[in-house]
């Protein structure tokens, strides 16, 4: 992600000043969620896949197939209702992860920019306002306790919506 933004940032952003002049100030946060975007979904497919690889030999497949089910039946009836309980909870899982990368790149100054505000943009600033002589430990503490607890928040959001789609811990 590091290499995409600093490579290509300035070519998207020449284009969207084309294409829009109000979307060339935008161009980071929209590069900034298309890259982390591009990057996440591989391992979301890779689950969905193996799913839907394991639901495909079930019996209740193979016998809606026997009784002349089209695909389209057998997505629609079967396999999709059987993904999507998977899918909203590695969903919910993985978005703390894509907040904690946000937030890293925005520590790095790669990521969102001033005047717009973000947890990791907010910690470097109060990091470069430490100094031996005078210490503002709240311009750290408080976005990184926010940070913290917004990521353990989500993180048991995730853990619930796993336990209570679990259909074998039942």
């Amino acid at each position: 992600m590091i290499v995409l933004i600093t490579t290509l940032e300035e070519g998207f952003a020449k284009f969207l000043s084309n294409v829009t002049p109000a979307m060339g100030k935008f161009a980071r946060l929209l590069f900034l969620f298309v890259g982390l975007g591009a990057v996440s979904w591989l391992t979301m497919a890779r689950i969905v896949r193996g799913q839907v690889l394991s639901l495909k030999t079930r019996p209740y497949v193979e016998a809606s197939r026997s009784l002349g089910a089209g695909p389209a039946h057998i997505l629609f009836r079967h396999i999709l209702p059987n993904v999507l309980g998977v899918v909203i909870i590695y969903l919910a899982l993985t978005v703390p992860a894509i907040i904690l990368y946000e937030s890293f790149l925005s520590y790095l100054g790669l990521g969102i920019q001033p005047p717009m505000a973000s947890w990791g943009s907010l910690i470097a600033e109060g990091a470069e306002q430490m100094n031996p002589i005078r210490m503002y430990w709240w311009l750290i503490a408080f976005p990184g306790i926010f940070l913290v607890g917004t990521l353990l928040a989500l993180n048991f959001v995730g853990d619930g919506l796993r336990d209570a789609w679990d259909v074998r811990g039942m």
